[in-house]
């Protein structure tokens, strides 16, 4: 019991390390975030973050998987649970896109922090699109099809839209991808 109680505070100082890091990095970029800034944010030392993360990649790759961590469970979890393909899929899709979206979305870099996602991690946002997809292939029932849908709600928000037009345009999305569906 005594090493579950240690662990909390360690658990809780990783992800106030992670939050830090995340608005360093959409605040100033990847390029432009130090360790010394994320050390600032966090309100502890450098060494304390090269303690738990390698490098500032690290880190990077860290928030992206705090980001969507536990999310496929969850979306899975509705994907195959009751229910309307249109009710499932905005569900699913919700934990999926639009939660993180509204963590991420009016800052100074929003754009260029799924850039880098895409260069630094590309294992993982593979992973996250091989996911995505199994889970609306579980609603659509067709491989093609989620496929088709995975890759159109990756351009709902190429202009940087609020978190609510984003949920508006993939009602829209979800609306004509439940309708066909087989």
């Amino acid at each position: 019991m005594p090493k579950q109680a240690a662990a909390r505070p360690d658990d809780k100082r990783r992800v106030e390390i992670l939050d830090a890091a995340l608005d360093c990095f959409l605040t100033f970029g990847f390029a432009k975030t130090s360790m010394d800034d994320i050390a600032k944010r966090a309100r502890v030392s450098r060494p304390l973050i090269y303690l738990k993360f390698k490098n500032k990649e690290d880190v990077f790759a860290r928030v992206f998987d705090y980001l969507i961590e536990g999310r496929i469970e969850r979306a899975t979890a509705v994907a195959n649970g009751k229910g309307s393909r249109a009710d499932r899929l905005m569900q699913a899709f919700e934990i999926m896109l639009v939660e993180p979206w509204g963590r991420v979305v009016g800052h100074p870099t929003t754009a260029d922090f799924y850039e880098m996602c895409a260069l630094h991690l590309p294992q993982v946002t593979a992973s996250y699109t091989r996911d995505s997809v199994r889970c609306a292939e579980a609603i659509l029932g067709d491989r093609e099809i989620a496929e088709v849908f995975f890759f159109a709600t990756e351009g709902l928000h190429r202009d940087l839209p609020s978190q609510n037009v984003l949920r508006k345009r993939l009602r829209i999305l979800i609306e004509q991808f439940a309708r066909g569906a087989p």
